[in-house]
Parts: C-alpha cells; sequence; structure tokens
C-alpha cells in the first residue's frame, strides 16, 4: 500500500520516465484535441490502473509501505517516482507492467469511432542524490537516440562523466600542442602475403605517457565539440607522412566529416599541394547513414581526379549496403568485422562469398578486416578475398616502428 509522502521523501528513489511518441503526428492526423485527449487518458490510465497495479506487485513481494507519485511533467512526458531502493529484477518487472497497461490499452479518437494504439519509450534511474531527474532524462535520451522500448542509467556513469573531464583536458592538451598521433595497421595482400597499405588511426596522449585509442575518446570529442580539430590535425600528420614516406594510407572519415566544406576544402587543398592522392584511401564509416548521395558522389569525384580510392567500412551489417555501393562509386569494400569473425559458422560463410561474389562483378575489391589467427586467414583466403587486415599480420603501430621495419 501507499504511506505518507513525508516518511520517505528523502531516501532512494527510483524514477521512470515515460514519454509518448509520435504526438505531434496524432495532433496533424487527428486534430490537437484528440492529443490533448490521448494525454489525459494516459494521466487517468496512470492514476486508475497502473499505480495500483505496481502497488499490488509490489505487496506481493513483501515490498509494502511504497509510497509511489505520477505526475505529468512536460505534455507527452510522465513521471512515476517510486520511494524504495528496487533492484533490477523489480525495476524490470515495473517497467512490463507500465508497458503492457498502455499496450493493452484502447484509445478512443472523439469524432473518429476509432480506437488507435500509441507507442512509448521509458527511461529509467534511482539514486538518493539531488540527480535523479537528470539521470533518468538521459536513459530516456539514450532510450529514444537507439530507438529502444527501454533504458536504464546506472548514476555511475554520471559519476563518471564528471571524472572524465580528465579526458577533456586530454583532448584539448592533445590538440593545443599537436600531440595527436596516427598509428598505422598493415593491411595486406593475401597473393603474396605483403602490405599492400595501412589503415591511419588516431592516438592521444596522456602526460604520463599512456597511450589512448578512439573508444576512450572520440564519442566524447563530438560530445565537447572538439571532433573536428582533432581530425584536421590527424589528417594533417597522416599526410605528412604520406608526403615524407610514400606509404600508401586509408583514413577513416564519416558521413558529416564528408558533407564539411571545411573538411573537403583541406583535403583537396592538401592532397592536390602534396601530390599524393595515389598513396591515399578514404573509408566511408556508417554508410547507412548517407542520404545526399549528390553531395557526395560530387565530392568522392573530386577526391578521384587526383587518384583518391574510395572504401566503404563496415561492409555487411545492414540490408542496405548493397544500395549504398551502387549508388557511390567506390572501389573497396571492408567487411564487418562482427561477420568475420564469425566466418566459420556456415551461415556467414555464405554470407561473406555472397559479397566477395557481388563485389567482384561489380569490380569492386574486398578487405577483410579482424583476422585474428591463420584459421580465420584460411577461411578468408578460400573465398578469393584479396586483402585482409587484423591483429594476426600486425597491430597499429607508431610511423617510427613501420618505418625502421620497412
Amino acid at each position: 500500500m501507499t504511506i505518507n509522502k513525508k516518511n520517505y521523501y528523502y531516501t532512494h528513489r527510483v524514477l521512470f520516465l515515460v514519454d509518448i511518441l509520435h504526438i505531434q503526428d496524432i495532433n496533424s492526423i487527428y486534430g490537437y484535441s484528440n492529443g490533448n485527449f490521448i494525454v489525459e487518458q494516459t494521466h487517468q490510465l496512470f492514476k486508475n490502473k497502473i499505480i495500483h497495479s505496481i502497488d499490488n506487485y509490489l505487496s506481493s513481494i513483501d515490498l509494502c509501505e511504497t509510497f509511489i507519485k505520477i505526475k505529468n511533467i512536460y505534455t507527452d512526458v510522465f513521471s512515476i517516482k517510486i520511494y524504495r531502493k528496487l533492484d533490477d529484477r523489480i525495476i524490470l518487472a515495473i517497467k512490463n507492467i507500465i508497458t503492457n497497461s498502455i499496450k493493452e490499452y484502447k484509445y478512443y479518437m472523439n469524432g473518429y469511432g476509432v480506437s488507435i494504439p500509441i507507442d512509448i519509450t521509458i527511461g529509467c534511474s534511482q539514486s538518493d542524490d539531488n540527480n535523479l531527474m537528470t539521470y533518468a532524462q538521459k536513459a530516456l535520451s539514450n532510450a529514444k537516440n537507439n530507438y529502444s522500448e527501454y533504458s536504464y542509467f546506472d548514476p555511475i556513469f554520471y559519476r563518471n562523466e564528471l571524472i572524465n573531464l580528465k579526458i577533456f583536458n586530454t583532448i584539448k592538451d592533445n590538440i593545443d600542442k599537436e600531440k595527436i598521433e596516427p598509428f598505422f595497421q598493415p593491411i595486406v595482400c593475401t597473393k603474396n602475403e605483403q602490405i599492400n597499405k595501412y589503415e591511419a588511426l588516431m592516438r592521444l596522449k596522456v602526460s604520463d605517457g599512456t597511450i589512448l585509442t578512439p573508444d576512450v575518446f572520440l564519442k566524447k570529442s563530438k560530445k565537447y565539440r572538439l571532433y573536428s580539430q582533432l581530425m584536421f590535425l590527424m589528417i594533417d600528420k597522416v599526410f605528412y607522412y604520406v608526403k615524407n614516406h610514400k606509404i600508401h594510407v586509408s583514413i577513416n572519415l564519416d558521413y558529416f566529416d564528408l558533407i564539411n566544406t571545411q573538411m573537403q576544402g583541406f583535403l583537396l587543398q592538401r592532397i592536390k599541394k602534396d601530390n599524393i592522392g595515389s598513396y591515399i584511401t578514404i573509408e566511408i564509416l556508417e554508410s547507412e547513414k548517407i542520404h545526399e548521395f549528390d553531395l557526395i558522389n560530387r565530392f568522392i569525384r573530386e577526391l578521384k581526379e587526383y587518384g583518391v580510392k574510395i572504401a566503404i567500412d563496415d561492409f555487411g551489417s545492414g540490408f542496405s549496403n548493397y544500395e549504398h555501393i551502387l549508388q557511390l562509386d567506390v572501389d573497396f569494400i571492408k567487411l564487418d568485422g562482427s561477420i568475420v569473425k564469425r566466418i566459420d559458422e556456415t551461415i556467414y560463410y555464405n554470407l561473406i562469398k555472397s559479397i566477395v561474389g557481388f563485389c567482384q562483378q561489380q569490380n569492386i575489391k574486398v578487405v577483410a578486416e579482424f583476422i585474428k589467427d591463420l584459421k580465420t586467414y584460411r577461411y578468408v583466403k578460400s573465398l578469393d578475398i584479396c586483402l585482409v587486415q587484423g591483429y594476426y599480420f600486425g597491430k597499429p603501430q607508431p610511423i617510427g616502428e613501420i618505418i625502421n621495419h620497412g
């Protein structure tokens, strides 16, 4: 049962944020009055059913005397605050009560004689501090960004974000002192097992000598709006090494790099000035995000005028990839590592085989990465894949080690 709020007001709380999705679509189709009616029906559903279902569930597991508060905090967002510390299993059960209650409810549209379903997204967190709403909002944002029905945010990650101001300072220090350094991983030809080219991978240096990989800093650099500065410095160093050591190099650029007019101008100007186009391959990351193919192809044509090659990274991770390479003038595709790792399974072997056959018909070369051992390499080689990359052939190394061993 519920008890007086004052007894639990300063204790541990669990907060669910329930967001009614696409309310604007309902407004535009059925009118704003029906959009408001959806919100009102949801409010009544929470008050008359959901709160009692949660209360009954908590009582059934001997968590009586729990105060539960429901509030319509935004037009289409409701909060459910439970004044008690709960474990993951119980939180998930309450999430299911909320979700199932709303899915089963018939939402009526005044004046149309129909009932419609609605979709929701739920974010949840729990804490005994004053940042609970922030945590739950992060959970809701994560769920919506990942097109997920539900997400839980652990406050420890928020505290880590504060701690990771060290990452911000490291990024800024690398930019200010131009300490960013590309490491180079070999890409090997399967016919002669000689190095064909290298993939340039960004690394940052910490003051204590530690080398940071992109999984530590790249997403945060975008959050801090420092990503572009990192990329300009990275490419500048890569081009310097290419010009001076005449090594063939692949550089990773995402869709937003490719449509960045400053980045486009910088790439073309440097490639032309240093006369290094024939040494450069541009790997397009996350090609599924591309929707302005004419714009991208225009830039690709400009690059190719200087001998630059184009690759699509992580091919095979989505069903739309085939359409993308038909719409882009590419020279290489790199197989997604997640399917290469499982090449010894028949279904993935056949998938890769079909991709290779398609690319051969289109005169596109295939690169298989994540080659970790001889077994994986033999599978890949049996499919006539021409280029391979992975720890079996070499880890990313600084330019000094590449040149000394060259």
